[in-house]
Protein backbone atom coordinates (compact mmCIF):
# COMPACT_ATOMS: atom_id res chain seq x y z
CA UNK A 1 0.00 0.00 0.00
CA UNK A 2 2.78 2.40 0.94
CA UNK A 3 4.21 2.64 -2.75
CA UNK A 4 0.75 2.72 -3.91
CA UNK A 5 0.59 6.63 -1.55
CA UNK A 6 3.75 7.63 -3.18
CA UNK A 7 2.74 7.33 -6.56
CA UNK A 8 -0.80 8.22 -5.94
CA UNK A 9 0.45 11.21 -3.98
CA UNK A 10 2.88 12.17 -7.09
CA UNK A 11 5.93 11.51 -4.38
CA UNK A 12 4.11 13.05 -2.11
CA UNK A 13 3.63 16.40 -3.46
CA UNK A 14 -0.09 15.80 -2.82
CA UNK A 15 0.63 16.29 0.70
CA UNK A 16 1.39 20.01 -0.55
CA UNK A 17 -0.97 22.07 2.45
CA UNK A 18 -1.64 24.60 -0.50
CA UNK A 19 -2.82 23.46 -3.68
CA UNK A 20 -1.49 19.73 -3.82
CA UNK A 21 -2.94 19.70 -7.88
CA UNK A 22 -0.58 22.53 -8.26
CA UNK A 23 2.16 20.95 -6.62
CA UNK A 24 1.90 17.68 -8.58
CA UNK A 25 1.46 19.47 -11.89
CA UNK A 26 5.20 21.45 -11.18
CA UNK A 27 6.35 17.60 -10.42
CA UNK A 28 5.08 16.66 -13.82
CA UNK A 29 6.63 19.30 -15.66
CA UNK A 30 9.90 18.91 -13.73
CA UNK A 31 9.71 15.15 -14.28
CA UNK A 32 9.05 15.48 -18.13
CA UNK A 33 11.65 17.48 -18.85
CA UNK A 34 14.34 15.28 -16.78
CA UNK A 35 12.74 13.25 -19.12
CA UNK A 36 13.40 15.12 -22.45
CA UNK A 37 16.99 16.42 -21.08
CA UNK A 38 17.92 12.39 -20.39
CA UNK A 39 16.52 10.86 -24.14
CA UNK A 40 18.72 14.28 -25.74
CA UNK A 41 21.95 13.89 -23.88
CA UNK A 42 21.42 10.23 -25.09
CA UNK A 43 21.11 11.69 -28.44
CA UNK A 44 17.98 9.94 -28.52
CA UNK A 45 16.04 10.54 -32.14
CA UNK A 46 13.63 12.98 -31.90
CA UNK A 47 10.66 10.66 -33.19
CA UNK A 48 11.70 8.04 -31.04
CA UNK A 49 11.54 10.26 -28.04
CA UNK A 50 8.17 11.18 -28.95
CA UNK A 51 7.29 7.33 -28.80
CA UNK A 52 8.99 6.90 -25.43
CA UNK A 53 7.29 10.18 -24.41
CA UNK A 54 3.92 8.26 -25.25
CA UNK A 55 5.19 5.09 -23.79
CA UNK A 56 5.83 7.07 -20.87
CA UNK A 57 2.65 8.77 -20.61
CA UNK A 58 0.62 5.75 -21.11
CA UNK A 59 2.62 3.99 -18.31
CA UNK A 60 2.24 6.46 -15.59
CA UNK A 61 -1.55 6.57 -16.69
CA UNK A 62 -1.98 2.80 -16.21
CA UNK A 63 0.43 2.58 -13.21
CA UNK A 64 -1.51 5.60 -11.80
CA UNK A 65 -4.86 4.31 -12.23
CA UNK A 66 -3.73 1.09 -10.36
CA UNK A 67 -2.51 3.12 -7.54
CA UNK A 68 -5.60 5.06 -7.42
CA UNK A 69 -7.54 1.99 -7.30
CA UNK A 70 -5.85 0.45 -4.06
CA UNK A 71 -5.75 4.37 -2.06
CA UNK A 72 -9.64 4.29 -2.76
CA UNK A 73 -10.06 1.73 -0.04
CA UNK A 74 -8.58 3.67 2.25
CA UNK A 75 -8.94 7.71 0.71
CA UNK A 76 -12.23 8.97 -0.12
CA UNK A 77 -12.51 9.26 -4.01
CA UNK A 78 -10.54 11.85 -5.72
CA UNK A 79 -8.52 12.97 -2.84
CA UNK A 80 -7.27 16.01 -3.13
CA UNK A 81 -3.65 14.50 -1.83
CA UNK A 82 -4.34 12.23 -5.31
CA UNK A 83 -1.88 14.36 -7.89
CA UNK A 84 -0.98 11.72 -10.60
CA UNK A 85 -3.39 12.46 -12.74
CA UNK A 86 -2.31 15.66 -12.21
CA UNK A 87 1.37 14.82 -13.49
CA UNK A 88 -0.08 12.98 -16.45
CA UNK A 89 -2.13 15.51 -17.74
CA UNK A 90 0.49 18.14 -17.82
CA UNK A 91 2.56 15.34 -19.76
CA UNK A 92 -0.08 15.33 -22.05
CA UNK A 93 -0.42 19.31 -22.26
CA UNK A 94 3.70 19.28 -22.90
CA UNK A 95 3.85 16.35 -25.66
CA UNK A 96 5.60 16.89 -28.79
CA UNK A 97 6.77 20.53 -28.27
CA UNK A 98 10.01 21.94 -28.53
CA UNK A 99 12.29 21.32 -25.11
CA UNK A 100 11.94 24.91 -24.41
CA UNK A 101 11.04 26.15 -20.84
CA UNK A 102 8.39 28.50 -22.19
CA UNK A 103 6.43 25.56 -23.74
CA UNK A 104 6.64 23.96 -20.39
CA UNK A 105 5.44 27.29 -18.70
CA UNK A 106 2.53 27.30 -21.50
CA UNK A 107 1.25 23.98 -21.02
CA UNK A 108 1.26 24.28 -17.07
CA UNK A 109 -0.73 27.37 -17.03
CA UNK A 110 -3.41 25.94 -19.87
CA UNK A 111 -3.40 23.13 -18.45
CA UNK A 112 -4.23 24.53 -14.53
CA UNK A 113 -6.74 26.64 -16.19
CA UNK A 114 -8.64 23.78 -17.68
CA UNK A 115 -7.90 21.42 -14.47
CA UNK A 116 -9.36 23.82 -12.57
CA UNK A 117 -12.17 25.59 -14.17
CA UNK A 118 -13.68 21.59 -15.87
CA UNK A 119 -15.24 23.41 -18.89
CA UNK A 120 -17.04 21.35 -21.50
CA UNK A 121 -16.72 17.67 -20.63
CA UNK A 122 -14.13 17.92 -18.25
CA UNK A 123 -16.71 18.21 -15.15
CA UNK A 124 -18.63 15.36 -17.02
CA UNK A 125 -15.87 12.84 -16.39
CA UNK A 126 -14.87 14.21 -12.71
CA UNK A 127 -18.23 13.33 -11.51
CA UNK A 128 -18.09 10.18 -12.77
CA UNK A 129 -17.81 7.22 -10.10
CA UNK A 130 -14.71 5.11 -10.48
CA UNK A 131 -11.14 5.13 -10.59
CA UNK A 132 -10.68 5.86 -13.89
CA UNK A 133 -13.16 9.29 -13.65
CA UNK A 134 -9.95 10.51 -11.30
CA UNK A 135 -7.50 9.86 -14.34
CA UNK A 136 -9.91 11.05 -17.39
CA UNK A 137 -10.49 14.59 -16.56
CA UNK A 138 -7.24 15.66 -16.12
CA UNK A 139 -6.20 13.71 -19.37
CA UNK A 140 -9.05 15.85 -21.15
CA UNK A 141 -7.64 18.86 -19.83
CA UNK A 142 -4.33 17.83 -20.83
CA UNK A 143 -5.35 16.95 -24.22
CA UNK A 144 -7.53 20.48 -24.54
CA UNK A 145 -4.60 22.31 -23.43
CA UNK A 146 -2.49 20.70 -26.46
CA UNK A 147 -4.23 21.19 -28.56
CA UNK A 148 -4.78 24.97 -27.63
CA UNK A 149 -0.52 25.22 -27.62
CA UNK A 150 -0.51 23.66 -30.75
CA UNK A 151 -2.82 25.58 -32.53
CA UNK A 152 -0.69 28.56 -30.80
CA UNK A 153 2.56 27.21 -32.04
CA UNK A 154 1.15 26.54 -35.80
CA UNK A 155 0.16 30.33 -36.02
CA UNK A 156 3.32 31.71 -34.62
CA UNK A 157 1.94 33.10 -31.42
CA UNK A 158 3.97 31.11 -29.18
Amino acid sequence: MKIHKIIATGLGTGYAPIAPGTAGSILGILLFWLLNYLLGSLNIDSQISLLLNLFAIIFVLLIGVYSIKKVHTVWEHDASKIVIDEVVGVWIAIYAMPFEWQYYLYAFILFRFFDITKPLFIRRLDKMPGDWSVMLDDVLAGIYSLIVIQVLFYFNVI
